[in-house]
């Protein structure tokens, strides 16, 4: 089943982000994964908190791709320069209706 990676950030220090997204935009191919977004164009539509600076959608052909990647030796160094460099949430969530609803 394909999950999707689904990052919101606000940028401290944005010297990290051009060697990060040189560096991890190979790796995530590499594992199975592809980017579907990677914009700082948000229209908030709903909700209390304020909208991120940065939201990133990756599409992943299942879990453990998506976990491999980010438990990988070779984005441990981007990781730790992305948490140093922002703030914010990644998450992974499933590709399912639990509903039933919506063909896929």
């Amino acid at each position: 089943m394909k999950h999707y990676a689904v990052a919101e950030l606000d940028i401290t220090d944005p010297a990290w982000i051009p060697a990060y997204v040189a560096g991890t935009t190979p790796l995530v191919e590499r594992y199975g994964g592809r980017y579907l977004a990677r914009t700082p164009r948000i229209e908030k539509m709903e909700g209390e908190r304020a909208a991120p600076q940065i939201c990133l959608l990756i599409e992943w052909p299942s879990r453990e791709a998506a976990e491999a990647f980010y438990a990988s030796e070779e984005y441990r160094p981007h990781l730790e320069r992305r948490r140093a460099g922002s703030t914010g949430e990644f998450l992974l969530v499933a590709g399912e209706d639990v509903n039933g609803v919506a063909t896929m």
